[in-house]
């Protein structure tokens, strides 16, 4: 009987220590420490002999990138300044960022015809959603900044992308 016992003991031991195993997991990946965002500095106001072109189907409006303002910061968001000049000849500045980790946007600040900002009123993260109007974030997001759920690694990459075309030889994601 006591053989027996130790036989059975023998035989409980890995299975509690793989139970004890995955506990330790289970507490290590709840213990993450949760997405904190750094606070966002605002860039200068953008000057035309910096600004990057982008293209966007369909056409009308023209998207421009600031080279400067692109930065990716120690949370894994891209940020950059969005100059758009409308179909209708109407100019948008917009101070932005995109969360390439959950496919989100966020708007920091809102540029003015005299070179300032004004904090934007409701700094939300927003989802990207693939549109086929207005789908400048989609595009930003898959050609640009993002490399699937991470971003690039550094504004340099951004930019060259921006400058050479995502397929450019010259672009490379490192």
């Amino acid at each position: 009987m006591r053989a027996e016992v130790l036989v059975l003991a023998a035989c409980l031991v890995p299975l509690l220590a793989h139970a004890q195993g995955r506990d330790f997991e289970i507490e290590f990946d709840e213990g993450k420490k949760a997405w904190k965002e750094i606070e966002a500095q605002i860039p200068p106001y953008p000057k035309a002999e910096n600004l990057l072109r982008f293209e966007t189907a369909p056409a009308g409006h023209q998207f421009f990138i600031d080279a400067p303002s692109v930065s990716v910061g120690d949370d894994g968001v891209v940020r950059y300044t969005l100059f758009v000049k409308t179909a209708g000849g109407a100019v948008n500045v917009s101070f932005e960022g995109i969360r390439c980790e959950t496919r989100e946007q966020k708007y920091y600040a809102i540029g003015q015809r005299d070179g300032t900002w004004v904090r934007a009123r409701d700094p939300a993260w927003k989802r990207i959603e693939i549109r086929q109007f207005n789908r400048h974030h989609q595009l930003l997001y898959s050609d640009f900044l993002c490399n699937g759920k991470e971003p690039v690694k550094n504004a340099r990459i951004a930019v060259d992308a921006l400058k050479y075309g995502s397929h450019h030889p010259r672009y490379k994601i490192e």
